[in-house]
């Protein structure tokens, strides 16, 4: 297995926190979500900065957004973290983030968008998994918002595959073996030239968005490539790409730019995985783990290992 600072698996009673370390969620939707958790059988204590407006689009100040995810990884109580919402905002914590703290109480914390800065940073200095799935506003304030099966699986530590069902299928055939790495694209991209550049090297790379026209998908690929972003790269894994199209075009124009930027890419291409910005059953995704892809008349990614001790 790989060397991860496994966390504890999350009992379905346990005590979880509710951090908004990005932007400002809609209160009503917070409370959907808080709902939703309880109903699982989960125990939500939001943070006391977790509806914070402002400044600006910020939910709070870099410290005061720090403090309550600090708090939260402290509290020996609390046994994950699940993020109110992305938006803007992380970038400003990852200077602060106490990695001595935080890697003495491994805790799953779960999100995605903008918080794939705070996550791959953790990831990449001190081995803990990174759970891209479902937040509050976005996913658990809906009513088919959330993939059970893989937040389950993830959070026991179990192993479990992603095929069809969950959106998944093939644009370029082949079998590949890595660490499963990634995020939202435009959140590795705005990392590049930084310290907190994403490691993606030997990776089966998950790349998702929302939102961008295919031309802008392409130029942000053609900047992992010059950034050597690419090189390496053992398979790759695209989201559903939700609205990510140009009024009037083709609805393949996304699936042909993909191809022609990863022309001369041997290993396997898949698309359409609905984990991250999705219209609907948002599936969680263990990055760091061991995982296998392959893409041939059907797609499949194997998640390997677990990401908790079980």
């Amino acid at each position: 297995m790989t060397d991860l600072l496994r966390p504890p698996a999350v009992p379905n009673d346990a005590v979880v926190a509710v951090v908004s370390p990005a932007s400002t969620p809609q209160p009503e939707r917070v409370e959907r979500g808080l709902e939703a958790l309880r109903s699982l059988g989960y125990a939500p204590q939001a943070a006391s900065r977790v509806l914070t407006r402002g400044p600006l689009y910020f939910a709070g100040t870099p410290e005061m957004r720090l403090r309550d995810l600090h708090h939260a990884f402290a509290d020996d109580e609390v046994r994950a973290i699940f993020s109110t919402r992305g938006g803007y905002g992380s970038h400003y914590l990852l200077d602060g983030l106490d990695l001595d703290l935080i890697a003495e109480s491994a805790k799953p914390f779960i999100g995605y968008s903008d918080l794939t800065a705070l996550q791959l940073w953790l990831l990449d200095q001190l081995q803990l998994p990174a759970f891209h799935g479902p937040m509050l506003s976005a996913d658990f304030a809906r009513e088919d918002g959330i993939h059970l099966p893989s937040l389950h699986a993830a959070l026991s530590g179990q192993t479990y595959t992603v095929t069809a069902d969950e959106g998944l299928r093939t644009l370029h055939p082949g079998r590949a073996r890595g660490t499963l790495y990634g995020g939202c694209l435009s959140i590795l991209v705005s990392l590049l030239g930084t310290p907190f550049e994403p490691q993606t090297e030997g990776k089966l790379l998950f790349l998702e968005d929302t939102g961008a026209k295919p031309y802008q998908i392409d130029r942000m690929l053609w900047q992992l490539r010059q950034a050597a972003k690419l090189d390496g790269v053992r398979g790759i894994v695209f989201g559903e790409m939700l609205d990510c199209a140009s009024p009037g075009a083709p609805l393949e124009l996304l699936e042909e730019v993909i191809l022609r930027v990863f022309d001369d890419f041997s290993g396997p291409i898949a698309i359409g995985l609905r984990s991250g910005h999705v219209s609907r059953g948002n599936v969680t995704l263990t990055l760091g783990v061991e995982a296998e892809l392959a893409t041939a008349d059907e797609a499949t990614l194997r998640l390997l290992e677990p990401a908790v001790i079980p």
